[in-house]
């Protein structure tokens, strides 16, 4: 990172400026790519930067909006060859500390583009979020395509008819044809 005091990864909701901008800019190191390349499952993360600013949102709300640059190397869903993509996406996401994480085994999600509220808002937590939500799901070379499944031969009629033909010779008993 450059200059890590200069550019918090959280920033502290109470030090927060309601009546102005409050700007950021991430660019993580080399470490940090490598680390988030791993959580993430990419062959290469070669570049990443994250910038925009919070805003008050209402009177206990922010807004975030951003955009997120990068580039990423990934294997090809084909060939498994690398495939660079570049990546240049807007990010917007409202707290708000009227909004909970509902509990439960089978529950509604609420809004993608909001979340709750805390003390902080984990400026690195939006950003790794953000890039895995931007990534390509199936990479592919130009050109790579996957080869036309074999002919199935086709089944005979007897064999369509009585699957379980045989199944009581299987187990030991007498055949219905006997």
């Amino acid at each position: 990172m450059t200059d890590p005091a200069s550019h918090p990864q959280r920033l502290r909701v109470a030090h927060l400026n309601p009546n102005a901008a409050n700007t950021f800019h991430l660019r993580p190191d080399g470490d940090v790519r490598a680390s988030i390349a791993d959580e993430l499952s990419l062959d290469q993360l070669s570049r990443l930067d994250f910038r925009g600013e919070v805003r008050a949102e209402g009177r206990e709300g922010w807004r975030l909006t951003g955009k997120l640059t990068a580039r990423v190397t990934q294997p090809c869903v084909v060939t498994l060859k690398p495939v660079r993509t570049e990546i240049d996406s807007p990010v917007a996401i409202s707290f708000s500390p009227d909004l909970h994480i509902p509990e439960g085994e089978e529950v509604e999600m609420p809004d993608e583009e909001v979340e709750p509220l805390g003390q902080f808002i984990d400026l690195s937590a939006v950003m790794v979020e953000a890039l895995s939500l931007a990534l390509p799901e199936y990479p592919r070379v130009p050109d790579a395509e996957l080869d036309a499944p074999e002919a199935v031969v086709d089944a005979t009629p007897a064999d369509t008819r009585r699957p379980f033909a045989d199944l009581d010779k299987l187990l030991g008993g007498k055949s219905q044809d006997s």
